[in-house]
């Protein structure tokens, strides 16, 4: 290698605009390279294997989490772009890659396709390596995620999570629909659309375990004098058969009669008491199921009420990705 090559500043940021590496980095690359541009690239792609080799034991569990929309809303992509510090994940650099390595995601169907694309000539794995080497964190795609639909929107909440959200038909006003529906979903954690996708197995063995719960915590309360927390028979409308349904109806009935309320006006009663019972009975729903959930802006709806009002649309699918 030859130590007079004389290297311009010209190239110091040709290379810093290809690579986004520090000016002394692509200096001495550029020297080590001779002057040859490619040659750098490759030198500084080096560089990044080393430290990602030394950092591959390293938790990357800061960065960026990042939703893209295609032009015509119809695809949506939502990434983690991991770092190991919030330092980095809130650099300006670092946020602009993430944001470029999103619209790169939109055009590929799976975290290894979107791996293999092209990026200015290298991989995206490459990539990240190169980076790797260049802000000297171990950097990764921590998550991907793909909805396709009619219509697809949209929120990211303070780069540290992403949600997309995928509607059936594009309304009036839709663009508010789906960014409020994406908001909720960012905000209130949503695992699945209903509580029709939960599996038997698993509902069962959550009702043991929240009953297990407030039983326990009933007995510390009970020692100490306060009032007991209910404890529900069902937790989810997975298992509000029917059976369960009438039983229920026939208790609240009891229950009138024996409060002495005239039959007459029970019609007027029993709504109320019904809706009550499912929802004391369906916490799971509530707290996992879009559709059952709360509607952030309006708490008297739910979610299901709210996409409703909109007409003719309904969700078909979302996804949400989070730091850590």
């Amino acid at each position: 290698m030859s130590t007079t090559v004389k290297i311009t500043a010209q190239e110091v940021n040709k290379l810093r605009q290809a690579t986004g590496a520090g000016m002394m980095d692509c200096k001495k690359a550029l020297v080590e390279a001779e002057g040859d541009f490619d040659k750098a690239i490759e030198v500084l792609r080096k560089k990044g294997q080393k430290v990602a080799a030394k950092r591959a034991d390293r938790e990357s569990t800061e960065g960026a989490a990042v939703a893209k929309v295609n032009a015509d809303n119809t695809v949506g992509v939502a990434i983690v772009l991991g770092c190991e510090t919030d330092f980095v994940g809130k650099n300006e650099n670092f946020l602009a890659l993430a944001s470029e390595l999103g619209e790169i995601a939109l055009n590929t169907s799976s975290k290894e396709e979107f791996l293999a694309a092209d990026f200015g000539g290298m991989t995206v794995a490459d990539k990240l390596v190169e980076q790797t080497g260049v802000i000297g964190e171990k950097l990764d795609i921590k998550a991907f995620e793909k909805v396709e639909a009619a219509y697809v929107g949209s929120y990211v909440h303070i780069n540290k999570i992403a949600a997309i959200v995928g509607f059936s038909s594009v309304v009036n006003n839709v663009e508010t629909l789906a960014k409020d529906v994406a908001m909720q979903i960012a905000s209130m954690g949503a695992t699945t659309l209903s509580y029709k996708d939960f599996d038997p197995a698993y509902v069962a063995s959550e009702t043991e375990a929240r009953i297990a719960a407030i039983e326990k915590d009933n007995e510390e309360l009970a020692r100490l004098g306060k009032t007991l927390k209910n404890v529900p028979k069902y937790i989810s409308q997975a298992q509000l058969t029917p059976e369960v349904i009438a039983e229920a109806e026939e208790a609240a009935k009891a229950e009138l009669k024996a409060e002495g309320k005239p039959e007459q006006i029970w019609d007027r009663i029993l709504p109320g008491k019904m809706q009550r019972f499912i929802s004391d009975n369906t916490t799971l729903d509530q707290e996992q199921c879009l559709l059952n959930q709360n509607f952030i802006k309006d708490e008297k709806k739910t979610v299901e009420q709210y996409v409703a009002s909109y007409g003719e649309v309904e969700i078909t699918g979302f996804k949400r990705v989070t730091l850590g």
